[in-house]
């Protein structure tokens, strides 16, 4: 168990039936709500499901009182990447300058909620277990793909030119999109950002990593498999453990 309290549990996936129970959930979101396909969409088991599920640990939120899974997240170590062949980010994203810092790394990835429980406590619940994992493997830097739906690039100017110009990673420390979907994210000059439009159109999960001091990769890659367009996050450890675990305790004192 990673954490738990009286509305919640986080602890890590132990078994093949916990990662199927994790991957029926993203079938839900993903699939069944957002349209995804991709030859790891089983409709006839409703699962979503890829190489990497494996090799990775998943991380699950249930309810405490009906024992519910309603959130999920896939952690992938340096380690494990190794064994997989790759992280999953590498499909779209060259990630030499963050494997040549001599950082530790840990990407994040495959993170739903179900609908009930958006907009609440649920996330931080699994960001705080993410802390957890996070000390227990003395990891430097984490980074993974958040998505904007739909890949129509010039609806998302705003957005996009404003994570470009506002919270892009040091050089040292970023992702460069690559292979035939990439594209830029610098689709508008910074003094033609609407800033208050842009920050409405960037995703809850994009805007939680922000607020947890992550920064952006260069370029996005457009994901028609997902129909959805991807960015790069990255984020420093220590400031994202810290801002969780105190988003976590103004919470609870509410």
């Amino acid at each position: 168990m990673l954490r738990n309290d009286p509305k919640f549990a986080v602890r890590l996936a132990t078994s093949p039936d916990d990662v199927a129970r994790a991957q029926q959930l993203r079938y839900d979101v993903f699939v069944a709500e957002l349209g995804s396909t991709g030859d790891g969409v089983d409709h006839h088991a409703k699962r979503e499901a890829d190489h990497f599920d494996a090799f990775a640990d998943h991380i699950l939120l249930e309810d405490a009182e009906t024992g519910q899974l309603v959130g999920v997240y896939r952690l992938m170590t340096q380690a494990m990447a190794q064994v997989a062949g790759s992280f999953y980010s590498e499909a779209e994203f060259d990630m030499s300058p963050l494997k040549a810092s001599g950082h530790k790394l840990l990407e994040l990835g495959r993170s739903c909620l179900h609908p009930t429980y958006r907009g609440g406590p649920a996330m931080l619940h699994l960001w705080s277990g993410i802390a957890d994992y996070v000390q227990a493997n003395d990891i430097d830097t984490l980074f993974g793909v958040a998505s904007f739906a739909g890949t129509n690039a010039t609806g998302l100017e705003q957005p996009l030119s404003y994570l470009h110009h506002h919270h892009s990673a040091p050089h040292n420390l970023t992702a460069k999109a690559q292979g035939r979907g990439a594209i830029s994210m610098n689709l508008l000059p910074k003094n033609a950002i609407d800033r208050k439009a842009a920050i409405l159109a960037v995703p809850t999960l994009i805007k939680a990593y922000l607020r947890m001091g992550g920064t952006v990769g260069q370029g996005a890659y457009v994901d028609q498999a997902f129909n959805t367009i991807d960015v790069c996050m990255i984020l420093d450890s220590k400031a994202m453990s810290e801002r969780a675990k105190a988003s976590l305790t103004k919470k609870a004192v509410q």
